[in-house]
């Protein structure tokens, strides 16, 4: 019996990479962003890995995890494209949750798998599992500074926090630096500040959080059933679960520099980010 897991959501199309971004490789045995993640959770002892993927890579990802880890740990695979109704695009990140929920029952730190977030914010994140609770769970949340791309815009979740627990969580997209001022705007133009704390989705939930997430997962498709391309997205559903429910979010905080892929162009700055950040 597993105390505690790791869930990886790795069903993305990679559309703007061109590619399975999940197994882009990085390191000098051919490891991707996800393995470096396995390997943080297996230094604090969680040695169990949910991989939520797409059934068209499970071949390749199978091999892969095998050659990389061996028996190191234990690894279930989730296919969100068989769970819900069928369509080209994933159905979003709470969905991706669910179509995992066979392999959960235990607290677990959810993550993104073409994401990494560094060792002590793995280890951070096990340390909140024992604080998860029916109705509390805890978010890692990071420096908006810290999780820039150099190759273009991004989207975080701008949090709005209060004596460490999560008050509001906001989609925000086209973030990025502007250098010849030293500002940080968003698409609309809004600045916030370096040190705004976001979500890059390394959340730690107690197991009760399924239920959860089944309730707003059946009003959201009764809605967008017909729908090719809007999303069930977990912090929406989160905010929802915190207005109906009384959920509570911890935020903790993490000092950590993220790094990860979206665009083909990131590649080399994360190889050279992971030797430095792994040193």
């Amino acid at each position: 019996m597993h105390t505690s897991s790791l869930v990886l959501m790795a069903a993305g199309l990679g559309s703007r990479f061109g590619g399975v971004k999940q197994l882009a490789e990085i390191g000098p045995n051919g490891e991707s962003l996800l393995d470096y993640i396995i390997q943080d959770a297996h230094s604090v002892g969680i040695e169990h890995v949910v991989v939520i993927i797409r059934s068209e890579i499970a071949d390749v990802m199978k091999s892969h995890l095998s050659r990389i880890h061996g028996n190191e740990v234990k690894i279930d695979f989730a296919f969100q494209d068989l769970s819900g109704p069928q369509r080209k695009k994933p159905w979003g990140t709470a969905h991706a949750v669910l179509s995992a929920a066979e392999y959960i029952s235990n607290p677990f730190i959810l993550a993104n798998a073409d994401d990494y977030y560094g060792v002590s914010s793995i280890a951070n994140a096990a340390k909140q599992l024992s604080k998860t609770g029916p109705l509390s769970g805890a978010l890692i949340s990071f420096e908006l500074a810290n999780t820039l791309s150099e190759t273009g815009s991004v989207t975080r979740g701008i949090c709005t926090t209060d004596s460490g627990r999560l008050l509001h969580i906001e989609e925000t997209e086209g973030l990025v630096l502007i250098d010849e001022i030293g500002e940080i705007r968003d698409q609309n133009g809004r600045v916030f500040k370096p040190t705004t704390p976001v979500s890059m989705n390394l959340w730690c939930f107690h197991s009760s959080i399924i239920d959860l997430l089944k309730s707003q997962w059946k009003d959201f498709i009764t809605e967008h059933i017909e729908s090719e391309t809007v999303e069930c997205l977990l912090p929406s559903c989160i905010a929802e679960i915190m207005r109906v429910e009384g959920y509570q979010v911890h935020v903790a905080p993490s000092s950590e520099t993220w790094t990860g892929i979206t665009n083909p162009e990131d590649l080399g700055k994360v190889r050279e980010n992971i030797r430095i950040f792994r040193h």
